[in-house]
């Protein structure tokens, strides 16, 4: 079948790149894309191609980088007789340029373009084949501030704008701009997305099982008007969330590349506002019996593990955050820790005494290996203890429901 002339072979290799970038494309979706391009619905347009597919296959906006990868990668050698170069989009995304229209735009009589759309479509692609230089103003050529149907911020109330706010690039340029990146929920968390899935949190606050403590003032006065006057006292729950979180932190090693990944988690937990209390720890690898105060993990600077059991009591949420890339004996002999002491037990009983003594604990590792990783034995024994999550936007969404749950 011939796909708007770029050939049967390279729309199944379409396929099965959106397969190998993550996309859950299904038969009957793949159908439906095949009967929009027998009835024209892509009208021949490289551009409309890539929107009608893009409406078809993709469910969630956090799909689409991957879908624009994999658009670029299969059709990146097609030209689109639309297509803006380099240089035009340089010329035309002036943004000082809207410094002048601001002044101006009031002084500017704006006209109703008269052609059609065919003749525009037309006229604008003769002014790309021929167009070699930036032009501001006039009623010619592609540009800003003139009276063409085609450009930015000109005084014509229609036509292709092209360049400013929004643009109109070919879909292939819109694709190489990777613009969905930060949508991506498989994406390493940075500050901006760790605040985002921190502020999810407040769905919680409501569900948790805690006494109902706080006078209820809207609801006493319904109940007592609906009691005939007669005094009844309605309670709520606190509004001020009750969850304590406890945060333990691997620091050094080989959690050095994720130390810029860790100072924005540590920040973003201790500028939220959904706990009612904060406690921060390191640990260098594994834990035992003593936990840094700082990541710098120096000696002395601790405090004993069995006195946070003491201290901070099991309705404390754990997070646990490391790559669990040690080594065996630091995990499984009781003289492994090579910086301190343990405490005459092995890294993997004083895990299972965290695990005895809390009731919710997640460990979230940035760079977690898919299932059972035979050649990481320390990460595949710890997901045999705690719920283990991916530390990218998704992960953290599924630990803090996993932390939140009763289950």
């Amino acid at each position: 079948m011939d796909c708007m002339g770029y050939g049967g072979s390279m729309f199944s290799k379409f396929f099965y790149t959106l397969k190998d970038k993550g996309l859950e494309v299904s038969l009957s979706e793949w159908l439906t894309l095949q009967d929009a391009l027998q009835q024209g619905l892509c009208n021949s347009s490289l551009t409309e191609f890539y929107y009608v597919s893009r409406m078809i296959l993709v469910k969630s906006e956090t799909e689409y980088d991957k879908f624009d990868m994999a658009f670029d990668e299969v059709f990146k050698g097609i030209q689109s007789e639309n297509e803006i170069s380099k240089n035009m989009m340089r010329w035309l995304d002036k943004p000082e340029m809207q410094e002048v229209f601001e002044e101006m735009r009031h002084e500017m009589n704006q006209e109703v373009v008269t052609m059609d759309q065919e003749d525009i479509e037309n006229k604008f692609k003769d002014r790309l084949r021929d167009q070699n230089e930036e032009h501001n103003g006039g009623s010619y050529w592609i540009g800003t501030m003139g009276k063409t149907a085609f450009g930015n911020m000109g005084g014509n109330m229609g036509g292709i704008r092209v360049g400013g706010t929004t643009g109109y690039q070919s879909a292939f340029q819109v694709v190489g701009a990777r613009k969905y990146r930060d949508f991506r929920n498989d994406k390493v968390l940075d500050n901006r997305q760790f605040q985002m899935a921190l502020r999810k949190l407040r769905q919680f606050s409501a569900k948790l099982d805690i006494p109902k403590t706080e006078l209820d003032i809207n609801g006493t006065v319904d109940a007592t008007c609906n009691n005939g006057g007669c005094l009844q006292i309605v309670m709520e729950k606190p509004r001020k969330n009750a969850v304590k979180l406890l945060l333990l932190m691997d620091s050094g090693g080989t959690m050095i590349p994720y130390t810029t990944l860790l100072n924005e988690l540590f920040h973003s937990v201790y500028k939220s506002n959904h706990y009612k209390d904060v406690k921060t720890y390191f640990f260098h690898n594994c834990i035992y019996s003593n936990l840094y105060n700082t990541p710098e993990c120096e000696n002395g600077d601790w405090i004993e593990t069995e006195w946070m059991f003491r201290n901070l009591d099991s309705d404390y949420k754990v997070i646990i955050v490391g790559d669990a890339a040690m080594a065996p004996e630091e995990l499984y002999s009781t003289t492994g820790n090579y910086r301190g002491p343990n405490g005459g037990l092995s890294g993997m009983e004083w895990l299972m005494l965290m695990k005895r003594h809390y009731k919710k604990i997640v460990w979230l590792n940035p760079k977690m290996a898919p299932g059972h990783a035979p050649w990481r034995e320390a990460e595949t024994a710890i997901k045999g203890l705690f719920p283990m999550y991916k530390l990218t936007v998704d992960g953290l969404n599924q630990a803090m429901v996993k932390l939140m749950t009763n289950r």
